[in-house]
């Protein structure tokens, strides 16, 4: 087991510095110069800027002075917004994305295994069908359009009502955090929904199932401590990744939703070629995702005693 996680620990490092040596490759090929801009900064913070991170040297000496820098976990300062440090908005701003995708992650995570084997225990029957007809909506249909159809049924709701029954955007109370998680978890709550159907399907007929109730075993029994452990394997594997995703994937939703997540400031630096921000939060949101695989892979072993991590 020690030797599987340093393999795997070892071989995420690797990813993390290709994600890191990937973007800033992408970054420098991108045209145009933050630093060009009049209104970004000044010619005293231009000529800083220069210094700390050789921008008027050739890109091999600025890649090494930026992954010398990454090694020490320094992300730089913002091009754009004076004197602040990319640690210091990411510091700042992921907490936010993270209780938001938290949130997120539970809905979908309890949503999907709860419609999934109930779609499985009902196949083919009414149950079955609503729900897959649901579950291909929220594949289908974006996550824009859901916000946005999300924040227009609030407005109409208040008006209805003639009083703020939930809030349209901001952040700072659980009822600004209901409605955006549950829009930021609907496609993978979708997602688990069709995959734990499908896992569920491979083990109702199974023969331990078979004789499990020949046994006499009671329904519940067998439900929750063979069907349900079993079928909820795949699930697992793919909740890593879904994870990193939902707590780093809100961008459109804190957009549209006014949250001051790490999701906006990426968005912004975008706009406004922060080449700091772009590839800080960048390998940032990497390393997140090669840790949250890790953790899954680590705890698959202990949920099946079955599988040999060699």
């Amino acid at each position: 087991m020690l030797r599987y996680s340093l393999k795997r620990l070892v071989q995420g490092v690797i990813t993390v510095w290709f994600i890191a040596t990937a973007t800033f490759i992408a970054m420098h090929s991108v045209p145009g110069n933050p630093l060009a801009n009049e209104k970004a900064v000044t010619a005293e913070i231009r000529a800083n800027l220069e210094a700390k991170y050789g921008l008027d040297k050739p890109p091999f000496e600025q890649y090494l002075i930026y992954m010398g820098n990454l090694a020490r976990g320094d992300f730089g300062i913002s091009f754009t917004q004076q004197n602040r440090e990319v640690n210091d908005i990411i510091r700042e701003h992921f907490p936010v994305s993270a209780t938001l995708g938290i949130l997120a992650i539970v809905f979908a995570g309890l949503g999907g295994v709860l419609w999934g084997a109930l779609t499985a225990l009902y196949r083919n029957r009414l149950p079955d069908i609503v729900i897959m007809f649901l579950v291909i909506l929220g594949i289908s249909v974006p996550s824009f359009v859901v916000a946005a159809i999300s924040q227009l049924s609030i407005v109409n709701l208040n008006a209805l009502f003639d009083m703020s029954l939930l809030p349209v955007a901001g952040w700072g109370t659980i009822w600004h955090m209901l409605v955006p998680s549950l829009v930021l978890g609907l496609g993978t709550m979708a997602y688990l929904t069709r995959l734990m159907r499908s896992s569920m399907l491979e083990i109702v007929n199974a023969d331990f199932v078979r004789t499990a109730k020949s046994k006499g075993l009671p329904a519940t029994r067998i439900f929750t401590n063979h069907q349900l452990r079993n079928a909820i394997l795949p699930v697992i594997t793919v909740l890593g990744p879904s994870i990193a995703a939902i707590t780093t994937g809100g961008f459109v939703v804190e957009f549209v939703f006014a949250i001051p997540g790490l999701g906006r400031y990426f968005v912004q630096a975008v706009q406004q070629l922060d080449y700091t921000v772009i590839m800080g939060t960048t390998v940032f949101y990497g390393a997140f995702l090669v840790f949250m695989v890790i953790v899954v892979d680590l705890l698959y072993g202990l949920v099946d005693p079955r599988v040999r991590l060699e």
